[in-house]
């Protein structure tokens, strides 16, 4: 996996596009974008995700975003998926000794933002949503059987359910910012 920045992100955006919104429109729907945490190790990058975010909000990626990746059950084909590198042996009750930083999260919510932008998507819960909003969805998330619910919130002690609405609540203040996009 090589290193990239921002603009690097939103030139594989471009190039994928057409073909992301194709295989997005095969399955009915719209291209989406899923949020993730990998449950590893700061510096432990994993070949599921398009876009890895390490502790220092260093962006990771083997640069083809039109991979369908086991990322998201059921809704890996047109869809982005994105995750920070962390919450090794995370619970519900405590994110452990790996949590996300502050600069995982700010580099997740710049993401959102250009590929919200450059996929000409709106930053909202049908586009953009959290790995734990699409397993509840499912059957499998933090509200059910609790197989799956990261990003259902980002520090420990913070409000269950609103890691999806932090996510994209600063996508959508760095898009009318113009920072990051």
């Amino acid at each position: 996996m090589d290193r990239v920045n921002l603009a690097a992100v939103r030139t594989m955006v471009q190039t994928a596009k057409d073909s992301i919104v194709t295989q997005a429109a095969g399955v009915g729907r719209e291209p989406r974008v899923f949020l993730h945490w990998s449950a590893g190790h700061y510096g432990q990058p994993f070949a599921d995700y398009h876009l890895n975010i390490d502790q220092q909000g260093e962006i990771y990626s083997e640069g083809n975003l039109t991979l369908v990746l086991a990322h998201t059950w059921h809704q890996n084909t047109g869809a982005i998926g994105v995750a920070m590198l962390c919450c090794a042996f995370a619970t519900p009750a405590d994110l452990g000794k790996e949590p996300p930083t502050d600069a995982q999260i700010e580099t997740m919510a710049q993401i959102v933002a250009v590929l919200c932008q450059e996929l000409d998507l709106p930053c909202d819960y049908d586009h953009v949503r959290t790995h734990a909003e699409q397993a509840d969805i499912d059957g499998y998330g933090p509200t059910t059987t609790c197989e799956r619910w990261d990003g259902w919130f980002w520090k420990t002690g913070e409000q269950p359910g609103t890691g999806g609405d932090i996510i994209r609540g600063k996508a959508i203040w760095y898009q009318l910012n113009g920072i990051g996009v």
